[in-house]
């Protein structure tokens, strides 16, 4: 990351909204906004190959389903939070992955700037490029600070997506068994 220009880039929005960047409030805000970019867009340094790559052997090919992973992302559209929860289900083929390596690889696209709708289908091809199961679903549910403080102005909608690859593709029992894994 580039913490000059992020300062930069802060100065000049602050200037243009009218403040005193001299202000004593202010005058350490544009390196506060840089040191938090390093974690809030810790993602574009990441590699969810590297999480995935720890796998174990599974004698069953019964689904694996983590729900209620809770992220927090960013609108490439206007720069403000979205976040909420992620639901990660996938068919193992001989191989499974630490459970909270799966929460890691939602982190991971999540600390970028995004599209829902791209998370989604990032998380899961992600999955199926490294875990090579017989099938991944996502499912993630968000609030958008975008829609709940400017525009619309509808605190509390909640947008929802979901992905299925390979055997959830056609598979409507095995979705309907995941959706109700999710107690939805």
């Amino acid at each position: 990351m580039d913490d000059n220009k992020i300062k930069e880039g802060v100065r000049l929005i602050l200037e243009g909204v009218g403040e005193d960047i001299t202000r004593e409030g202010l005058i350490e805000t544009p390196d506060r906004i840089a040191r938090m970019y390093h974690e809030l867009a810790a993602g574009y340094e990441d590699d969810p190959a590297v999480h995935l790559s720890k796998r174990f052997h599974a004698g069953s090919s019964d689904m694996v389903v983590e729900k209620d992973i809770t992220f927090y992302s960013f609108c490439e559209h206007h720069m403000l939070p979205f976040f909420g929860k992620a639901a990660v289900a996938y068919v193992p083929d001989g191989e499974v992955v630490g459970l909270s390596k799966i929460a890691r690889t939602v982190e991971v696209y999540a600390r970028r700037f995004q599209l829902q709708e791209r998370l989604t289908s990032q998380i899961a091809d992600a999955f199926m490029k490294e875990l090579k199961p017989k099938g991944v679903m996502v499912l993630i549910e968000a609030e958008h600070m975008c829609m709940s403080m400017r525009g619309i102005k509808k605190p509390g909608a909640k947008t929802v997506t979901s992905v299925t690859r390979g055997v959830f593709e056609e598979d409507e029992k095995l979705q309907n068994d995941f959706y109700r894994m999710l107690g939805r």
